[in-house]
């Protein structure tokens, strides 16, 4: 799995919480300045995911102030910048002269090598924020300096798609490898540069590679999203983002998977089309009425496709999950990337 340091003021007596966490924070982060009118009763979730040089930090506590002074800066500047996306709460953000309101589903940034102040609310607040070396973000510093300060969307494009992949890890992120970081921490680096960039309408301030890798993020995307209508294919997906067949197909083989767009499709109408298969729930739906919900024109072409992917017919895969004739009827198997656990909590690729 990633490696994770975990902070948890359940595990602490109510009047460490806040200066044992406020030291934690000063070993793993930019030197701040931490007040809290909570401090003697501190609450506070802090998970800090290491992708490499990049860190991962979904945060929930109580109302705070975190500060980042000139003082602060001489002492140490690590040269990072910093975005939260945030999940609960608000925040007001003062840098320089500024002041910035923050709500959920926006995005904070900061810059280590600046000062600043943001307070959250009065409600507990919840993020999940990376700290990025400045080095390694795949853009100009001046133009990503630029941004910084601004109010970010985390509802619609390049922002929605960073807020689901961010999400993703925080949740997932026992179930990679240790070696997965530095993959990670390269899509992740992408995106943060394009919605920068996105942010200063100057997709031009973008290396050619970042470039690709975020068109194909989101063009992968789109056609999880679509993947359902019969009507999507491979002309399809290339019409609605205004690129050639030949360029979406080069943008496939540039990524080195072997994947094709039409085996990438395929490859997603299968897998929802076996969820569906697999669902005690929906038994008594034909299969031929399964694979036109997943997109499928031709039932002949379903089965023949299902049987290359999984070694049997459709029909034979579903009888494996009809419960014997009295036996009570099963809950319904959890989709991909849900949890079977209540306990656990909320883009990707």
């Amino acid at each position: 799995m990633l490696p994770e340091n975990v902070f948890r003021s359940s595990a602490l007596e109510p009047t460490d919480r806040f200066g044992m966490w406020r030291d934690f924070m000063a070993e793993t982060h930019a030197p701040m300045d931490l007040r809290s009118e909570h401090a003697a009763e501190f609450w506070v979730n802090h998970r800090n995911i290491s992708l490499g040089e990049v860190t991962v930090y979904p945060l929930e506590c109580f109302p705070l102030t975190f500060r980042r002074t000139p003082k602060l800066i001489s002492k140490s500047d690590p040269e990072a910048f910093h975005l939260s996306l945030v999940k609960r709460g608000t925040g007001m953000l003062r840098l320089g002269k500024e002041t910035l309101v923050h709500g959920a589903f926006d995005y904070h940034t900061s810059d280590t090598s600046r000062s600043f102040e943001l307070s959250s609310g009065p409600e507990p607040l919840e993020i999940i924020g990376v700290e990025i070396p400045k080095a390694i973000l795949p853009m100009p510093r001046h133009a990503a300096a630029q941004v910084i300060g601004r109010r970010l969307s985390a509802r619609t494009g390049i922002g929605s798609l960073l807020a689901t992949f961010l999400t993703q890890i925080a949740k997932e992120s026992h179930t990679y490898q240790a070696g997965d970081g530095p993959r990670l921490s390269t899509v992740l680096a992408d995106l943060m540069a394009s919605l920068f960039a996105g942010a200063l309408d100057a997709d031009r301030s973008l290396t050619p590679e970042t470039h690709r890798r975020t068109s194909l993020l989101r063009i992968k995307s789109f056609i999880r999203n679509n993947s359902d209508s019969s009507e999507l294919d491979v002309a399809a997906v290339a019409a609605a983002h205004h690129i050639s067949v030949s360029y979406l197909h080069r943008l496939f083989q540039q990524e080195g998977e072997g994947t094709t767009v039409a085996g990438f499709l395929l490859e997603q109408r299968l897998t929802r089309a076996r969820r569906d298969l697999a669902d005690p729930l929906r038994q008594d739906v034909p299969v031929h009425v399964i694979a036109a919900r997943r997109g499928f024109s031709h039932a002949a072409a379903f089965s023949r496709a299902f049987k290359n992917a999984y070694g049997m017919p459709p029909t034979a895969f579903r009888r494996q999950f009809i419960p014997p004739t009295g036996a009570p009827c099963a809950t319904r198997p959890p989709a991909s990337g849900e949890s079977t656990a209540a306990s656990q909590p909320a883009v990707g690729e």
